[in-house]
């Protein structure tokens, strides 16, 4: 109830609920009129005037009734005349009262019609002083005071809180390193001063999201020991014109004054975006709260013994001013975690979650590949909450399992009706990358096959690296197209007819090709150049807009490349399938009887023709101990290929709806490079992902 008569729209209502009760009040005095003296003595000389009354306050004489419009009409007319207080006047009012057959009787006049006439007069204007106060005061974002919209929103970091420290922050050291030293020479400057250092005036974190920049932020202003203000960069900027500038002036003021502090901007490019772009003339509210930030931060002024520290994932499209040396001095890369990275950090979420002595966080590191902290720490948290629904006390390697293929893929769907035919279209496509990624010499290993529809995907393939890879060369790519086809050859060759679920295969194919051509001059016939250019405006995200600086013949044979790489790997795939048609075969009739199959077991398919007792009729949601995995979603098909080495982020399949406009899907997560991109080496990293 406080946070509904906290809103203005509790005041607006308000008003307009007094003002009809005051116009309800007075509609009773719609028909009555207000005649002069000379008017009201003509009516009781017509002897239109049966009764009246009147009234004295010791003021002022008020006389009150009706009189007939027309004569022999029985309509009246309420009127209310004031005559003068005087006694010649009062006397011949008496008297043509008397004339008409009726006394004229006067009454003391109450208080209280004083009163009221003076409250339905003043309460309207009350109420819309304190509605448009309100109104006034709410604009500010709630800032309190009516005049404190320009004052800065910094928050100043409570330790009395949970305090979070470096302890807390795993699979980052050289990052932590990188800040150990800020918060040191906050501490004891003397140790930087006597060898001529200076300390960096600033700190960019950049990184993907959910590395933990605002965690290990958050980490330095409990380890610091001195005041730290923590602000986001779109606190700064507000609906009037100066606000943004002025509030940065005050951050930077009351900073001052508690010098030596931290100040920590939150997602900076929300404010710190690229000048010029066509957004806005030079009034712009954003450019010139982004300019105030640039003076405060290395202007006239000395800023001594304030740092600032800010987090973003679109470094791309700051502005290069506040990139350069001076401003920030010093950009730390939060990048995803590696092997050793994600299994710090498992045990530091595993810290207060009761595991089962199978479970072993190593393991889980290796299985994760692409994983960031926050994905870990969700991972974990699903965990905990499959334990909970199934009333166990603690947390198995079941559970850990369960939760990486709901969210690698989603949820399983074991009660989706899926017609016989549907089911056996799934099984062969998924044999069929089964098979290509099992006898390829350089396609990523099959580490678990399913029918079983989880989350949009009618059914789905893991496949892990089998080793870690920094670089990847020509024939690895054409490998990876090649498994990428295998579901829809499969269905050529061994349904007879093709379908919708090949979708998501066709577009990653088709995207790692293209790379293979315009990016990294893996064609024969167009030689080893560049073309194209992904630098767009800053309004479009900056690599948005694709420019095409070649000529149209180029592209033609751009086109021609790209269809001749898919042909070759299509007919390939083929010639694969047809050599190995009965393992393909044994792999789909025997998913139709036991729907998932793992890494052992499919090695014994192959080389036995038969599953073991034990196996046969079961189907485990582990996963293997090493490397990426890479998910193929069929029925809805979401592929998941093999990013950077360690650094890749993981593609979190949405699936497609089959007969639906490519690209149409809600949740189509292609739509991210990062998501099908191929694996590219640590010095031609995306400039996002720096």
């Amino acid at each position: 109830m406080s946070r509904f008569i906290r809103n203005s729209g509790f005041y607006l209502i308000l008003f307009l609920v007094v003002v009809g009760i005051v116009q309800f009040l007075n509609s009773g005095n719609e028909t009555t009129v207000t005649p002069s003296y000379s008017e009201l003595r003509q009516q009781l000389k017509a002897d239109n005037i049966k009764e009246m009354t009147g009234k004295f306050d010791g003021y002022a004489y008020l006389v009150t009734g009706n009189y007939k419009e027309k004569v022999g009409d029985d309509k009246t007319t309420n009127f209310s005349a004031y005559i003068p207080a005087d006694d010649n006047v009062l006397k011949e009012i008496t008297d043509l009262s008397e004339q008409n057959g009726f006394e004229l009787t006067w009454k003391k006049m109450q208080g209280e019609s004083i009163w009221l006439t003076f409250l339905t007069s003043i309460i309207p204007l009350a109420i819309m002083f304190i509605l448009f106060f309100f109104l006034f005061n709410q604009a500010q974002g709630g800032g309190g005071k009516v005049m404190n919209f320009g004052k800065s929103r910094a928050r100043l970091y409570n330790e009395e809180k949970k305090k979070v420290t470096f302890e807390d922050v795993a699979g980052a050291d050289e990052e932590k390193q990188e800040l150990v030293e800020v918060v040191e020479f906050l501490k004891d400057p003397r140790k930087f001063s006597a060898v001529g250092a200076r300390i960096p005036k600033g700190v960019l974190l950049v990184g993907p999201p959910g590395t933990g920049k605002t965690l290990l932020a958050r980490a330095v202003a409990g380890e610091a020991g001195v005041p730290f203000f923590s602000i986001s960069g779109s606190d700064f900027v507000e609906m009037f014109v100066g606000v943004g500038a002025s509030r940065v002036r005050d951050l930077f003021e009351n900073a001052k004054k508690n010098a030596p502090c931290i100040i920590f901007i939150d997602e900076i490019d929300a404010v710190g975006r690229q000048r010029g772009a066509g957004l806005g003339g030079g009034h712009d509210e954003r450019e010139q709260t982004l300019n105030q930030l640039l003076v405060e931060m290395d202007g006239f002024g000395g800023n001594e013994g304030i740092i600032i520290v800010a987090a973003t994932n679109r470094a791309d499209i700051l502005d290069p001013a506040l990139l350069r040396p001076g401003r920030f001095d010093r950009q730390i890369t939060v990048d995803r975690p590696d092997v050793k990275g994600r299994e710090a950090v498992l045990k530091v979420h595993a810290r207060n979650k009761p595991l089962t002595k199978d479970v072993r966080l190593d393991v889980i590191a290796k299985r994760t590949t692409g994983f960031t902290g926050a994905d870990l720490e969700n991972l974990l948290n699903e965990a905990a909450l499959l334990a909970a629904r199934r009333n166990r006390k603690d947390i198995s390697m079941r559970e850990v399992d369960e939760a990486i293929d709901r969210v690698i893929v989603g949820t399983e769907k074991r009660s989706r009706v899926i017609s016989d035919r549907e089911k056996r279209i799934v099984a062969f496509h998924e044999a069929g990358h089964t098979i290509v990624g099992y006898f390829l010499e350089h396609a990523d290993m099959v580490h678990k096959v399913t029918i079983i529809p989880r989350g949009r995907a009618g059914g789905y393939v893991i496949m892990l690296p089998k080793e870690d890879r920094m670089l990847v060369t020509k024939q690895e790519l054409l490998d990876k197209v090649t498994g990428l086809l295998g579901g829809r050859v499969a269905e050529e060759l061994f349904i007879g007819e093709i379908g919708t679920g090949a979708y998501s295969d066709f577009q990653q194919a088709t995207s790692i090709v293209r790379s293979m051509i315009v990016e990294y001059g893996m064609s024969e016939k167009l030689g080893p150049m560049q073309f194209g250019t992904t630098q767009g405006q800053v309004f479009l995200g900056r690599d948005i807009g694709h420019e095409q600086n070649y000529s149209d013949q180029i592209a033609y044979e751009i086109d021609q490349e790209m269809q001749r790489f898919i042909s070759e790997s299509y007919e390939r795939c083929k010639q694969l399938l047809t050599e190995h048609a009965d393992e393909v075969r044994l792999i789909a009739e025997t998913l139709l009887e036991v729907e998932t199959l793992e890494l052992d077991q499919i090695k014994q398919l192959i080389e036995t023709g038969k599953l073991s007792d034990a196996d046969s009729g079961q189907g485990s949601g582990g996963s293997s101990e090493s490397g990426q995995p890479i998910v193929d979603n069929i029925g809805d098909v979401r592929v998941r290929i093999q990013g950077k080495s360690e650094d890749a982020a993981p593609a979190i399949p949405g699936g497609d709806i089959p007969n639906e406009v490519p690209g149409s899907s809600a949740n189509d997560t292609t739509q991210d490079p990062d998501a099908h991109a191929p694996q590219l080496p640590p010095d031609e990293e995306d400039p996002k992902d720096r």
